[in-house]
């Protein structure tokens, strides 16, 4: 069940080093990635990417924004009467996505284009929607991923984030702490905070929800 959101405890930015990530290195780790992401990551997001776009298909609008689209293994959970343009800043992950839409003949994808999810090239509120599905972690500055979603979006319109954050505590936070120095490597922050995507003005408005498997990923919807 979806709540009003509160954010945990000791997961403040800056609570463990962060490896510096850029654009650069984001495209360095996906080229490494397009091969196998599917095999290796779509079968434990899976139930996530599905939740959310279940999501996101009965809300209004038609005019979707999928922020990081990488191999386009949501493009074919949406409804129909959604308009999808999907961007990603790997080549090689649009190649395969691409080839997703042709073999399954998916007419509602409008364009998939390479871009910049902190600066892309739309104008203010040309969509209704904006998700971004394990992407805020993969950005080197998150906030303003979170701002370019809500220029791009009219007023009204939705916001939705599914992703890895941080854990209490525990051995997974030791794991997410001791994989913090190979963000570069990885293409992504282990150690993911809340914070480091939402201000504080922000959090009354979001709601989220544990995602499967064993609450690894949490759906975040805020309005715009």
């Amino acid at each position: 069940m979806s709540q009003a959101f509160q954010p945990r405890s000791g997961t403040a930015a800056g609570s463990s080093p962060r490896a510096s990530l850029d654009a650069d290195a984001v495209r360095a780790a996906y080229r490494r990635w397009a091969g196998i992401y599917d095999a290796v990551f779509g079968g434990i997001s899976a139930i996530a990417r599905r939740r959310t776009i279940a999501a996101i298909n009965p809300l209004p609008g038609t005019r979707v924004l999928e922020m990081g689209v990488g191999t386009g293994l949501a493009l074919p959970l949406y409804r129909p009467e959604k308009r999808i343009t999907g961007i990603d800043l790997s080549s090689d992950m649009l190649a395969l996505a691409r080839e997703r839409v042709a073999e399954r003949g998916l007419d509602n994808v409008d364009a998939l284009l390479e871009m910049d999810a902190e600066a892309t090239q739309f104008a203010d509120a040309s969509f209704d929607i904006a998700v971004a599905m394990f992407v805020a972690s993969v950005v080197p500055h998150p906030r303003r991923l979170l701002a370019e979603m809500r220029r791009v979006v009219r007023p009204g319109g939705h916001l939705l984030f599914v992703n890895h954050f941080t854990a209490d505590g525990g051995l997974r936070l030791w794991a997410e702490r001791t994989l913090a120095p190979a963000s570069r490597a990885l293409g992504w922050h282990p150690d993911f905070a809340f914070d480091a995507l939402f201000p504080a003005e922000d959090l009354p408005g979001v709601t989220w929800q544990p995602m499967p498997p064993f609450g690894l990923f949490t759906l975040a919807h805020l309005g715009n």
